[in-house]
């Protein structure tokens, strides 16, 4: 334990049961150490939303129930339990505090497998495989995709545990960089959508902003620590120093999404500052996302020290088409007219039109811009290269997943490639498909 978790004080759980009786007997007791001035002092009031689970059936043993501790000990009596009970307590970080239960590592598999509780799942396996880094990737993700689901469906979600949950991550000095900067990042769109039964872009896109928000807001005196002790990495292709490049880059996605005023200085600072792609380009995300001054500076600088550089130069396409700013639909349009696109190069297509095509947010604005756009360069590449035009017709295939103003407007679209004349068989042939 830190010592300042030890100024904090203990707080256990230990939960018993009475077969016999059919009843569960759960004791939670509290400590609070002594401090100059305050040799004796009182225990605090926690707010604790706790509940059982039936070890056998797997489902949990009544109502979930909020227990106000404000005493050393407290007791608590559950009647009617006729199995074994598993203690999930804690849930939805109800209290900003460390519980030490009993529990075994059984206790905690089961839990992992069958809490309804997001966060306290996450922290099941996160006690269970507190050495399995991709096993505590896992649970991060999961709890991050329940929030977001669960603000897409109901509309708001509680932050809170994601908020603590990437708290505890940065704290901990013993974690690889690298996992950190993976662990950190909140699933992308597409993601959650491909696990709602439809998908609404929007929905998504708002619930996403607003956690990654409050993530930045709330752990903002963290961000910029972790921020500054990557700041002094120079290149080096290894993979600790790439980690930290990794972590680095999300740090300042993190401190830009706070709404810190010195964000688009900062992003601009590690732009023109870098010795090595990672750092710059991970920049010029950061920038190509807002809409300040620096974006604008970031981007023409990056083009002209890279505009004869063709691989580099599809990374300042795919930049600007995978942006979240509400323009991203024009500007990717304005893109496909500039001296550098071409329709011959597959990769500058890719660059553009299928970074476009996969950026959820921007090319499923419910006009139909988007679509209208990825449409009319398939018909265009069809002319020159059927194979990659082909390529292009997947995410427009996909409208059965969208409600029906955009399934229909999608729909309308791929009946408009398949009406072109002289249509190749690779495009006739997944058009045709994506319709049936």
């Amino acid at each position: 334990m830190s010592r300042q978790a030890a100024a904090r004080g203990s707080r256990r759980a230990a939960l018993s049961h009475e077969p016999a009786g059919g009843r569960a007997r759960l004791t939670l007791e509290q400590t609070i150490p002594a401090t100059p001035g305050q040799p004796s002092k009182q225990p605090m009031l926690i707010p604790l939303r706790v509940a059982l689970f039936g070890e056998l059936t797997g489902q949990r043993l009544g109502e979930e129930q909020i227990v106000q501790i404000d005493a050393a000990q407290h007791e608590l009596l559950f009647e009617g339990v006729n199995e074994r009970p598993i203690l999930s307590i804690n849930r939805g970080f109800s209290a900003p505090v460390i519980i030490e239960a009993e529990r075994s590592a059984e206790d905690l598999a089961f839990l992992s497998a069958h809490d309804d509780d997001p966060f306290a799942r996450y922290e099941a396996m996160q006690q269970l495989h507190d050495d399995d880094p991709f096993a505590r990737y896992e649970a991060m993700q999961q709890l991050m995709l329940d929030t977001l689901i669960g603000a897409v469906v109901a509309g708001s979600a509680d932050h809170a545990p994601v908020v603590e949950a990437v708290r505890q991550t940065l704290i901990n000095a013993d974690l690889d960089p690298a996992f950190m900067a993976e662990a950190l990042l909140l699933p992308n769109e597409a993601f959650v959508g491909d696990h709602l039964l439809v998908v609404d872009p929007a929905a998504i896109a708002a619930a996403r902003d607003a956690l990654r928000s409050e993530i930045g807001r709330e752990l903002e005196d963290h961000w910029r620590p972790a921020y500054q002790r990557t700041a002094a990495n120079r290149y080096e292709y290894a993979p600790g120093p790439k980690g930290l490049r990794r972590l680095r880059t999300v740090a300042l996605g993190y401190i830009e999404a706070s709404g810190a005023a010195d964000a688009p200085e900062i992003a601009l600072r590690q732009f023109a500052d870098a010795d090595n792609m990672t750092d710059r380009q991970g920049a010029l995300g950061v920038l190509a996302n807002g809409d300040s001054p620096q974006r604008e500076q970031a981007l023409n600088d990056f083009y002209q020290r890279y505009r004869h550089d063709a691989l580099v130069l599809d990374k300042w396409f795919s930049t600007q088409a995978y942006s979240i700013r509400e323009d991203t639909a024009a500007a990717v349009e304005a893109l496909a007219r500039h001296p550098d696109f071409t329709l011959s190069n597959p990769n500058r297509i890719r660059s553009l039109v299928g970074a476009f095509a996969a950026n959820q947010r921007a090319f499923h604005e419910k006009s139909g811009r988007g679509y209208r756009f990825v449409a009319d360069k398939i018909i265009e590449v069809d002319r020159l290269n059927p194979q990659t035009a082909a390529r292009l017709v997947p995410p427009l295939g996909r409208w059965r997943r969208f409600d029906e103003t955009r399934g229909a407007l999608m729909q309308a679209e791929l009946q408009r490639v398949l009406a072109t004349p002289g249509l190749s068989k690779d495009v006739f042939e997944q058009v045709s498909k994506s319709l049936s």
